[in-house]
């Protein structure tokens, strides 16, 4: 379990993580998005994208990668991102285009869709992960950016916290598989849920090709 950072150290923390931002501020650029994805890995549901242009003027305390915050802390902080943030846009591709074009592309597609829905064009935007989508607009990728960039760790709440709240309605729709849970992913309870019942609408069936044997 992480060391619990006292609150001038995770002051310090937040600080370094706009670092990037006022360096891009500095350089005259006025509009900085952060992007990030959720929903890569699982086997059923959409990938999910946000894209968040954070205020200038002040810093949102407790922005951190999603995953290292509870649910309780990421539902909290998506409501003051949304309240707070100059621009932000939610945006997915479902199961279906995942098996069509496959999950890398339809990732770049989410990342791409939830950048032209921002209410502001940014002039600079930072990708989590390896790769940038094609937006038209100068934009940088940072490997682990969302435990590195306020920007971008603000998008992977919003990311998260949306897809999330999506599986938890499918859940109802379809209580066999235990989606609540899971939320999609491949756990031994998902699996042999879809083993004993088939696959569901959300399934993405390129990924069960291994478990179902081609079929």
């Amino acid at each position: 379990m992480p060391k619990k950072l006292t609150p001038e150290e995770e002051r310090a923390r937040v600080l370094q993580m706009y670092s990037r931002e006022n360096e891009l501020r500095v350089s005259g650029i006025e509009y900085i998005a952060g992007v990030d994805e959720a929903g890569r890995g699982p086997l059923a549901g959409p990938v999910f994208a946000a894209a968040v242009i954070l205020p200038q003027n002040e810093m949102i305390e407790g922005l951190n990668d999603s995953k290292k915050l509870s649910e309780k802390r990421r539902e909290e902080l998506f409501d003051i991102i949304r309240e707070r943030a100059a621009a932000y846009s939610v945006f997915s591709v479902d199961e279906r285009r995942i098996d069509e074009i496959n999950i890398l592309n339809a990732t770049m597609e989410a990342m791409s869709g939830a950048v032209s829905g921002l209410k502001i064009q940014p002039g600079y935007v930072l990708i989590d992960g390896n790769k940038c989508p094609k937006i038209g607009i100068p934009c940088e990728y940072m490997i682990k950016g969302d435990a590195k960039s306020a920007s971008i760790a603000a998008a992977s709440i919003l990311a998260k916290v949306s897809r999330d709240r999506f599986i938890k309605e499918i859940a109802e729709k379809y209580p066999e598989y235990g989606f609540e849970k899971h939320k999609g992913y491949g756990t031994k309870a998902h699996t042999d849920a879809i083993l004993k019942y088939g696959p569901c609408e959300i399934h993405r069936r390129t990924f069960l090709k291994k478990l179902l044997g081609d079929k």
